[in-house]
């Protein structure tokens, strides 16, 4: 499997402004969405006893999240992803999944998972099965991304997060979600082996460093 170096930081909204200025003089802006922004909604399974948080908040090297994501409310291109962490790296591995299969897992039906050719759906089932993982939250955020060629670098920053508790509405239109933020925004940078020099001076904020902020972690504060 590739793993990709990861940083997350908190910046603030003037912060924003300022780097999406700097980026955008050198890197371009993600052909998805429109002029490069884009909604993700995902639906995060953890145990009873919130083994996948638990491991986040005690800061675990190596560890794995598991999720179903959906771009721009489009019911018809959904994904399911293992995302794995070791320390600083991250390799995700993901399979399109079909509604009607997102449906049956959202009501409890798992019998026709062990028998599906993907791996992730496969690895889900265990998890599903053999550790109690079930659906346990919704995110959804506004993304802007920004691609960099040379070192394979993504730039996105993420604003407007909220999460919602109901598990059953992550299909529908409208689910209902709550603001988990006071108006900061997440800038995530990954790049493969190396960090051009032209990006790291681009994302340089006196005053902000990289932290281990995460989504799903600071949703679940308010579910």
């Amino acid at each position: 499997m590739k793993f990709r170096h990861e940083m997350k930081i908190e910046i603030l909204a003037s912060d924003y402004y300022e780097l999406r200025m700097r980026l955008s003089a050198v890197m371009k802006k993600d052909a998805h969405g429109e002029s490069g922004r884009y909604e993700i909604r995902s639906l995060y399974f953890d145990t009873p006893g919130d083994r996948a948080l638990m491991e986040k908040i005690d800061g675990v090297d190596r560890r794995e999240k598991y999720r179903i994501r959906m771009y721009n409310g489009n019911t018809d291109f959904l994904r399911l992803e293992v995302k794995r962490k070791i320390a600083n790296l991250t390799n995700k591995e993901s399979c399109v999944i079909e509604k009607e299969r997102v449906d049956q897992i959202l009501s409890g039906d798992t019998a026709w998972m062990p028998l599906s050719e993907k791996t992730p759906i496969r690895s889900l089932y265990d998890k599903m099965k053999y550790e109690g993982f079930y659906p346990k939250t919704i995110v959804s955020y506004t993304r802007e991304a920004f691609i960099y060629e040379a070192g394979n670098v993504r730039v996105t920053f993420d604003y407007d997060i909220r999460t919602g508790s109901v598990c059953a509405d992550f299909l529908k239109r409208d689910p209902l979600t709550v603001p988990v933020w006071d108006g900061r925004i997440l800038m995530e940078v990954k790049w493969d082996e190396f960090l051009p020099d032209i990006i790291r001076d681009a994302i340089r904020i006196d005053g902000r460093g990289a932290g281990a902020f995460s989504k799903y972690a600071q949703a679940r504060i308010y579910g």
